[in-house]
Order: C-alpha cells, then sequence, then structure tokens
C-alpha cells in the first residue's frame, strides 16, 4: 500500500504543534457530513505534536476512537496525516513514545491497514506486523494496544460499500460481514495495494479530478470493489453460490445501448445490468461470450472512443488539452490512459489532438 502525501514526513522530531487544518471539524468515511448542494471538499489533514492532550483529540477525531489510555508521564510524538472526500480517505499515523491502547468504535466503516514499522496488537490476541500485506480491521468495536506505530489505512463507508456490494451481486440487499481479517491470496493483496495506491496517487490528491461526480464515484468503486474481492465474507460467498445464466445476445444489445446513452454518466456494473434486465453475474457471462471483454471493460472502450472524437474535433489550437477532454469522460490517470489510447489508436493523444 501507498505512503499517502498528507503524511509523509517521519515524527522523529515534532515541533510542539502544526498544522495544514483543524482536526475539529474533521469527519471519518462511517460518519459523512450532512448533504450540501455543491461539490463534496477534498479535506487534508497534517498534524503534528508532542502534546498528549492535542494528539489524543485528533486520533480520536480522525479514527472514532471512544477512549485513549496512555501513561500520562511517559513520552509522546505523533504526526497524524489524512485525505478525504465522500466516503473514503486515506490516513497514516506515526505515533511514537510510550505504548498506548485505544477503544474504536468502527461499526460504519471498513478499514484496511498496513503496518509500516512498530506493533499493533488486538484483544482478540492477533497482530498486525509491519510487512507489504494489507490487513482488515475489525468491523465493529475492538480494543488494541501499540506501540512506536507507523500506520497507513484506508477507509471507506461501509453502508456504500454494502450498498456496492448488493449491486455486484444483483440483489436488493446483503448483510455485508467479513469472516476473515487477512487477504484470500497473495495475489489478491497485490491487488488491492495497486488499487489503493492509485486512489492515493492519482485521485484522492488531485483536487481537480474529485470535483468531477464521475471520477469520484470510479474511484471508491474500484477501492470498494478491491476489498470485497481481497477479504473473505458474505460477499464472497454469496458471489460463489450464484447460478451461472445463460448468456443473452439480447441482453448484451441492451446493455450497449444504455452505456452509449449515458457514456458521460455516473453508471456501473449495477446500473447496466439492470438495464439490460439480467443479474451482473449473468451479465458479464454474457459479455465474455458475446463480446469477449467485460461490461466494464466495454464502457471503458466506448469512453476511449469518446475521448478520439472529441480530440479529432478540437483540433491545433484548441482550449481544452488532452487532460481535460480524458477526465471529462473518467480517465483520472494519464499513463494509463494514453497506453490504451496508443493501444487503440496508435499514437499518442496529443498526436491527434494537433493534426
Amino acid at each position: 500500500m501507498p505512503q499517502p502525501d498528507p503524511a509523509a514526513h517521519p515524527p522523529a522530531a515534532p515541533s510542539p504543534r502544526s498544522t495544514d487544518r483543524s482536526a475539529a471539524g474533521w469527519r471519518p468515511p462511517g460518519r459523512p457530513p450532512e448533504q450540501v448542494a455543491g461539490t463534496p471538499e477534498v479535506e487534508r489533514l497534517r498534524f503534528t505534536t508532542c502534546d498528549k492532550d492535542e494528539g489524543i483529540d485528533v486520533l480520536e477525531r480522525v479514527y472514532a476512537i471512544r477512549r485513549i489510555q496512555v501513561a500520562p508521564d511517559g513520552p509522546f510524538a505523533m504526526t497524524q496525516g489524512a485525505c478525504s472526500v465522500e466516503g473514503m480517505s486515506l490516513e497514516r499515523a506515526q505515533l511514537a513514545g510510550a505504548p498506548m491502547g485505544a477503544l474504536v468504535d468502527a461499526t460504519g466503516v471498513v478499514r484496511v491497514g498496513q503496518v509500516l514499522a512498530g506493533r499493533l496488537d488486538f484483544t482478540d490476541r492477533t497482530r498486525a506486523t509491519p510487512g507489504p500485506v494489507p490487513f482488515l480491521f475489525p468491523v465493529r468495536p475492538y480494543a488494541c494496544r501499540w506501540n512506536d506505530l507507523d500506520l497507513l489505512t484506508v477507509s471507506l463507508d461501509l453502508a456504500a460499500v454494502q450498498a456496492h456490494a448488493a449491486g455486484l451481486l444483483g440483489v436488493d440487499e446483503l448483510g455485508l460481514r467479513f469472516t476473515g481479517a487477512e487477504p484470500v491470496s497473495p495475489a489478491m493483496a497485490r491487488y488491492l495495494a495497486g488499487v489503493v495506491r492509485a486512489a492515493g496517487r492519482d485521485q484522492l490528491g488531485n483536487e481537480a479530478a474529485m470535483a468531477n461526480r464521475l471520477l469520484r464515484a470510479e474511484a471508491f468503486r474500484s477501492l470498494a470493489t478491491a476489498v470485497l474481492h481481497t477479504f473473505p465474507g458474505t460477499f464472497l460467498d454469496r458471489q460463489a453460490q450464484a447460478v451461472e445464466e445463460r448468456p443473452s445476445p439480447a441482453g448484451v444489445r441492451r446493455a450497449v445501448a444504455y452505456m452509449e446513452e449515458h457514456l458521460g454518466e455516473d453508471v456501473g456494473l449495477a446500473e447496466i445490468a439492470a438495464a439490460a434486465r439480467m443479474s451482473p453475474r449473468g451479465l458479464q457471462a454474457a459479455f465474455r461470450r458475446e463480446v469477449g471483454a467485460t461490461p466494464m471493460a466495454h464502457l471503458r472502450a466506448l469512453r476511449l472512443e469518446a475521448v478520439h472524437a472529441d480530440l479529432l474535433a478540437a483540433g491545433p489550437g484548441a482550449g481544452a488539452g488532452v487532460a481535460d477532454i480524458a477526465s471529462r469522460w473518467g480517465f483520472v490517470h494519464p499513463g494509463r490512459f494514453a497506453a490504451a489510447y496508443r493501444t487503440r489508436y496508435g499514437q499518442n493523444p496529443a498526436t491527434t489532438l494537433r493534426a
């Protein structure tokens, strides 16, 4: 998992207090603010302190901690970074000094972590050790202790993840419950780490991208889908038990028509399957047979065609650049977009724009 920008500096010798913004208004993903008009703000927090009371207050707000225990006369140093928007956030806590413990209320958050250094123990006697493998925090109230901890986490709103999981399965409701804290395989652990890395580098850290509702939704779906497929639970159990539907060419045609009509809108597999009058699993099987690609891959191909058409229409001297046109159709990662474009059209997008 990546090291997010908001907390890139170690807490070796913190100043008495420094912060980019007050933590007083910080809201963890499981406790979203009231809906307001306009674009959700990308919230950033960087806070460094040697003051226990200030540090404890920030930790309680960022991680929804009920109570923290710390030695009253022991040393304390903390650097806390976070970046959050609309139900998802990346956090990094670097805590030095005496061992500390906490009671955490995580009933509304799906949180994945990686210990970069130090030690983190849970009261059920499990331990998260330093290493590249991500682990899942308990999705319930729990107690833990740590010592000289450097912890990286990504947090998602539980209700939004649950709704996304139900949509992927084509069911109205899903009692989402995770049954293990370790990834189901090394391959899925690496996949999740890559998705989180992209989110931290190219999405959550890019305020212009996060101002686009389509890109925000794609970033959340990408993270949620990776988490759901990485850790054992009712989602994977339900997916394994699903009955494969017979592929339907008519359903594929309905799905493609829906994609073309809603190309610039925030649509995912659940909405496309509903328009095709099929379950998400059945639609995926139909696309593999009839199209040779997944529905979402076909949607990306259609959006790539839209970018190509806009680049040709813009021509030399256009006000909009390649990045502006690409982001209009949901492409936020410049390198991946350029590679996909070259594969499809045999030239760089900038070359098309100048033609």
